[in-house]
């Protein structure tokens, strides 16, 4: 799989831009602030339909612009498809594929799968439980694209479940009369449904990402490991079956309704869960050192690509900015894990910041232009 032409109209920096790609590996290079990250920034959304910089897509919009089009042409084997979606803040987004009418913008994932690794990547480690949960779910909807559905209907009953725990909570604490919570019943079904169908495609990936995340650690910083995933969920139990992560969750929720009514928020589901990054036999978080977390997290990514190279077509392969941060033994052994992909994009500041096995095409990106 790889990207041959990726057209950007009103997107962050950009009025309008083309570039053309081919197979291999393409870097970008140009000093900070010039716009190359904003162009693998565009195939990242493609792939995704979010941002690795940003949680909402209002700055992805150029100043003074009312919406923003991000269009790109994919080929995997023989197969030529063209994706676009057309980015509305604060109204819906639109999506076409192949320029034919309308589609629901989660249509298109799957046409194009990527593995983006960034400075913001150093959060998994570091960061709050919430970025975890995101790699997770972004590579479930990666390898099954129908959970793009499955996850919208979790956030949309957790949302109308905090939405009436909240009302309760504030009626209680007001003196006002009890509301009716009958309605809470039929809305812990729904959630954990949805829930057990999205823990059980987490602890699915988990369970096969854990020994290819432990090799690509190992050939980053040999000799460091082991490396260890584990999940923590919010709800107690041991089961693994939908069914019977969909009793866990029910009977949780029954556990702890009295304090979510009293606090007005849901207290346990997948959106409270974590994913425990061991290193050794300490936590990676608060005992990795800095250069251990970017191995770490390199290794997150590295394997994730491999999961998916393994499952299907081969995802392009982005480096953002990546280089510069590694010390010179790390840069050689990444460079030298990633150059055979099928299609690598790399950013840089300068030249030098690429290493030498990663030949291929270099664009300059300087005041708004690309140019070969």
């Amino acid at each position: 799989m790889h990207v041959t032409h990726l057209s950007l109209a009103d997107f962050r920096s950009y009025a309008r831009v083309e570039v053309p790609l081919e197979p291999g590996v393409t870097a970008f290079v140009g000093p900070n602030g010039q716009g190359k990250t904003n162009l693998v920034e565009a195939v990242g959304y493609l792939a995704n339909l979010g941002s690795h910089r940003v949680s909402s897509d209002a700055p992805l919009v150029r100043m003074g612009a009312d919406r923003a089009i991000v269009r790109a042409a994919v080929r995997q084997g023989e197969r030529r498809q063209l994706i676009e979606l057309e980015l509305n803040p604060g109204k819906a987004n639109r999506a076409r594929i192949n320029r034919s009418s309308q589609v629901r913008p989660r249509d298109v994932l799957g046409i194009l799968r990527t593995v983006l690794f960034a400075p913001e990547d150093l959060a998994l480690v570091k960061g709050d439980p919430g970025e975890r949960r995101r790699f997770l779910d972004e590579l479930v909807t990666a390898r099954s694209p129908r959970m793009a559905g499955i996850r919208s209907d979790y956030d949309r009953v957790l949302k109308q479940r905090n939405t009436l725990l909240k009302s309760a909570a504030m009626a209680r604490r007001h003196g006002g009369r009890s509301m009716d919570m009958s309605t809470l019943d039929v809305w812990d079904q729904h959630l954990a449904r949805a829930g057990a169908e999205l823990l059980a495609q987490r602890l699915d990936l988990i369970a096969t990402l854990q020994p290819l995340a432990d090799k690509a650690y190992e050939q980053l910083a040999p000799g460091g490991g082991p490396l260890t995933l584990e999940y923590r969920p919010s709800a107690e139990g041991t089961g693994h079956s939908r069914e019977e992560l969909y009793e866990q969750l029910t009977e949780a929720l029954a556990g702890v309704r009295k304090q979510e009514i009293e606090r007005g928020v849901t207290l346990v589901g997948p959106h409270r869960d974590d994913l425990l990054l061991k290193l050794g036999q300490l936590p990676a978080k608060g005992y990795a050192s800095h250069g251990e977390s970017w191995s770490y997290a390199l290794a997150l990514r590295l394997a994730s690509y491999d999961l998916l190279r393994t499952e299907g077509n081969e995802p392009v392969l982005v480096l953002d900015d990546v280089f510069a941060e590694l010390d010179a033994r790390r840069r050689e052994r990444l460079a030298e894990l990633v150059a055979p992909g099928e299609q690598v994009l790399v950013t840089a500041a300068v030249d030098d910041d690429v290493p030498e096995v990663l030949t291929g095409t270099r664009y300059t990106v300087a005041a708004g232009e690309v140019t070969r």
